[in-house]
C-alpha cells in the first residue's frame, strides 16, 4: 500500500490482491506485470512470485490504519474480480472498505461481468464511498460498459487506457466519469487525437466528467512533451474533471 501514488486520478493505492492474467489487447504492455516480474525469484520480496496471482489477507485492515481521508485505487497491481479470487475474499475486501468509510475507493476491472454478479449479491445497496469501473481499449469491448451499468455502485467509471482504437460504439450514458489515456513505455501503441475528441465531446453532451490523463509515448514525441501526464497537452485536451461524488464524499 502506498499513501502517495503517481497515478494522476488517485491519491493512494491498496493491493489486497497482486498478480493477474491477460484478457484483452490492453493487457499486452501491462505496467504492473512488467514491474512485478522484475522481482520474480527474489527471496522475501513482495513480488517474489512475479505476477502470479496472490491474496494478501494481512493487508485487509490497511485502510483502517489511515485516519486522514484519501482516494484509494484498489488493486493497482491486480484485478479484484479475477476468476481465481474467491467470492468470500472479495466479500472481505468490501467489508474492509465499509470499515474505513473516511476514504473513497476506486475499483477497476477488466472483468465487469463477474463484478456485476458478485456485487449484486454482496452489496445490492452500494456503499457511497466505493466507485466501480471497467477498462475498455476499443469498440471490441464496448460490452464491458453494459455490464458496468448492471452493477450497483455509487459511482460508475470507465478507464479508456490504453486507448488503442475508436470507442464511438461505447455507450457512455448512465456513467459518472471517463478517464482517457494513451500508452507509454516500450512498445507503446499510438493514440489518435480524434478518438479522444470524440469521447470528450460525448461526455460533455451527457454531463459525464471527463479526465484526460496522458498522451502516451507516441503522441508525446510528436508534441515534444513527456508521455506521462503533466503539462504540454493541446489546450482542447487539458481537461481533468472529477465526478461530483468526490466533492460530496
Amino acid at each position: 500500500m502506498s499513501d502517495r501514488s503517481t497515478i494522476e486520478w488517485t491519491e493512494a493505492t491498496w493491493n489486497p490482491v497482486t498478480g493477474c492474467t491477460e484478457v484483452s489487447p490492453g493487457c499486452d504492455n501491462c505496467y504492473a506485470r512488467t514491474f512485478a516480474e522484475r522481482f520474480r525469484g527474489v527471496p522475501g520480496h513482495p513480488y517474489e512470485q512475479g505476477f502470479d496471482l496472490r491474496l494478501w489477507p494481512d493487508r485487509l485492515n490497511q485502510p483502517s490504519r489511515w485516519r486522514k481521508s484519501r482516494t484509494i485505487f484498489v488493486n493497482s497491481m491486480s484485478d479484484l474480480f479475477h476468476q481465481d479470487v474467491p467470492d468470500d475474499y472479495i466479500r472481505q475486501v468490501v467489508e474492509a472498505m465499509a470499515a474505513a468509510p473516511q476514504h473513497v475507493y476506486q475499483v477497476l476491472t477488466k472483468r465487469p461481468g463477474r463484478m456485476a454478479a458478485v456485487m449484486r449479491k454482496l452489496r445490492p445497496d452500494p456503499l457511497p464511498q466505493v466507485w466501480l469501473g471497467t477498462s475498455i481499449e476499443s469498440n471490441d469491448y464496448a460490452w464491458r460498459a453494459d455490464k458496468l451499468r448492471e452493477t450497483p455502485a455509487a459511482v460508475r467509471f470507465l478507464s479508456l487506457e490504453p486507448l488503442l482504437a475508436p470507442v464511438d460504439q461505447v455507450e457512455l450514458s448512465g456513467l459518472d466519469w471517463v478517464i482517457v489515456g494513451g500508452e507509454s513505455g516500450h512498445g507503446a501503441r499510438p493514440l489518435d487525437p480524434a478518438w479522444v475528441r470524440d469521447v470528450r465531446d460525448r461526455c460533455g453532451d451527457l454531463d459525464v466528467a471527463f479526465f484526460f490523463k496522458q498522451t502516451g509515448s507516441v503522441w508525446a514525441r510528436e508534441l515534444g512533451i513527456k508521455s506521462k501526464g503533466g503539462h504540454g497537452f493541446p489546450d482542447e485536451f487539458d481537461v481533468r474533471e472529477y465526478p461530483p461524488a468526490l466533492q460530496d464524499a
